[in-house]
Order: structure tokens, then sequence, then C-alpha cells
């Protein structure tokens, strides 16, 4: 699948004009690093990343857009490799990665991650050289109407290579999967890691019904990240507090457009707006990410919570 999916890449990029010049600009993203409680963290400038960023996901502008992710609405360029006879993998048109897929359902069915959770993990078998990302409903999908993933290709996200090293401690051992927490404050990350699927399934299962869901939400908040390597899956999940950080809607030097969501607190902050890559400092990432992620206090609970299901 892997060696399909760079066949997809080559031809898109020489027949699709958009995906061409966003991919070809990324050779000049500008990049920062910056270190945040001892962890680091890269800053991308990416102008067209705006329509993420951007996007307004409140019901009346969902409602009165045509979906960009069904087959119906997609340009007539755009190609895609049918996988499990009910996704779609495309080539993101606005990259972040030097690969960077999409891979939405073929029907028009809300964004959830229960049901889905182990169909991100056979894609993550099956397109081993990359990481597959999941953003839940207000935790950065532009698209919350339409169930997709994306993914990216390995190696991109400090935390992909870093985490072993952040451990805090271990929660649990469930079947034959394990379940970890970090010492990455203010970010909140849990890491599943296992060679058995059903086990990883069930132990999301568990954490998943052990999170909060907010009045009028149908699922938790939550980001999720999951690779396959030496034939095991590491699954990260990042529990939420809140959509987006105050300085997105801040006026004036305060500022700042941050949407967070994977990527982001996998440890590559995107912003789409020059001045915000030239302001943005480790503490502003620091105030941002202790706004959208759980509290250290929440985070204590959580973990007892799913101690107590595991039992």
């Amino acid at each position: 699948m892997n060696q399909t999916v760079h066949n997809l890449l080559t031809e898109q990029l020489a027949s699709w004009e958009t995906a061409h010049d966003n991919y070809a600009a990324l050779s000049g993203v500008k990049v920062k690093e910056l270190n945040v409680n001892g962890i680091p963290y890269k800053v991308q400038f990416n102008p067209a990343r705006i329509v993420s960023s951007g996007a307004k996901v409140d019901t009346k502008s969902i409602r009165e857009r045509k979906c960009f992710l069904c087959p119906a609405n997609l340009p007539p360029v755009q190609k895609g490799i049918p996988f499990d006879g009910h996704y779609n993998i495309l080539v993101n048109p606005f990259p972040i990665f030097p690969r960077h897929l999409t891979i939405p359902e073929m029907e028009h069915v809300d964004q959830r991650i229960a049901v889905r959770f182990g169909d991100m993990l056979d894609l993550a078998q099956a397109l081993s050289d990359y990481t597959l990302f999941y953003n839940g409903p207000k935790c950065g999908a532009s698209a919350p109407d339409h169930a997709h993933f994306q993914a990216g290709n390995k190696g991109f996200m400090p935390i992909e290579k870093d985490w072993r090293g952040q451990i805090a401690g271990k929660i649990a051992d469930y079947k034959k999967a394990t379940l970890w927490y970090l010492n990455d404050a203010p970010r909140a990350t849990l890491v599943i890691e296992s060679a058995d699927k059903n086990a990883a399934t069930e132990l999301f299962g568990i954490i998943y019904r052990s999170m909060t869901v907010k009045p009028g939400e149908e699922e938790p908040m939550m980001n999720v990240l999951a690779m396959y390597e030496s034939d095991k899956w590491i699954v990260f999940v990042f529990p939420r507090a809140q959509h987006r950080p105050a300085c997105y809607t801040a006026e004036g030097e305060a500022n700042l457009l941050s949407s967070p969501a994977s990527v982001d607190l996998g440890g590559v902050f995107i912003t789409p707006v020059e001045k915000d890559f030239l302001k943005i400092t480790a503490e502003d990432i620091d105030r941002i990410l202790g706004e959208v992620c759980l509290s250290e206090t929440d985070f204590h609970q959580l973990r007892q919570h799913i101690k107590e299901q595991i039992k």
C-alpha cells in the first residue's frame, strides 16, 4: 500500500496544479524550534494552512457550504485509492507534511472515533510509512460533518521519536496492551502500546468511556495519533479541555491564529500567518496548551478513572 500511495502522490503532483504548487512551497516553509518545559516543539509558518486553521466550523457555516470531502464535490483532477470498501485515500492539497494524505469515509457521516478506531489501526498498519491522525469535531477538524483521518510521513513530529524518554509511568497492562502516560505538561498524553489489535481497541474503548462528554456534545474531546512499527501499534491519545485558546479570537497584539490539532499536539505548531510565526514563543505555546489540554488535576482524575475501569 505504501508504494501505491507513493504512486498516487507522484501522479497527483504532476496533474494537479494546486497540489503541485503547495507541495513545492513546502521547501520554502519557515521552521523554528522551541523548548517548552523541556519538551521540543517546532513551529512551522505555512500560509496554505489558513484554509484549515481559519475554518468556520459552526453549525450554520457547515450547513451553508458543500462538503469538500464528499466524492461528488471533489475536484475532477483529484484521484483516490479505495480502502476497506468505505474509505478513500486522497492526497491533501494543503500539506503540512512532505507526504500528506486525507482519508475520508465514502459516506457523509459525522466525525466520530469510537466506531472507527479499529479502522485507524488497520490504516496505520497498511500505511506503515505514515502516522495516522484523528482530529475530534471540536479539536481541529475542519470537516466535523464528514468522518475522516489524515496521515503524514513518519518522523515529522517530535513526539514520535521522543515519547519513550517522556514516560512518567504505567497506568495499566490490559491483555496484550500497555497504557502509559507522559510527563509532558501542559500537554496531557496517554500512550497505548500493543501488538494485538483487539487489545488496543478494547483499551481505547476504556479510555473513551472514562473521559467526560461535555453537555451538547456526542464524544469526548480528543486528538489521536497512531503508527505501526516493529510489529506493534503506538497510539497517542490527547484528551482535550476546549477547542481553541483565547488568543484565537483576541484583539490586537494578543491575537494569535492558533487552532491546535493533532499535529500541533504532536510537537509541530502550525502558524498560517507570518507575524504569528515571528512572535510566537515557548511561553505562548505553554499557555495555549494549558488552555486546550486537560489540567494536571483533571488528567490525574482521568488516569484514576481508567485504572478503576480496568480492575
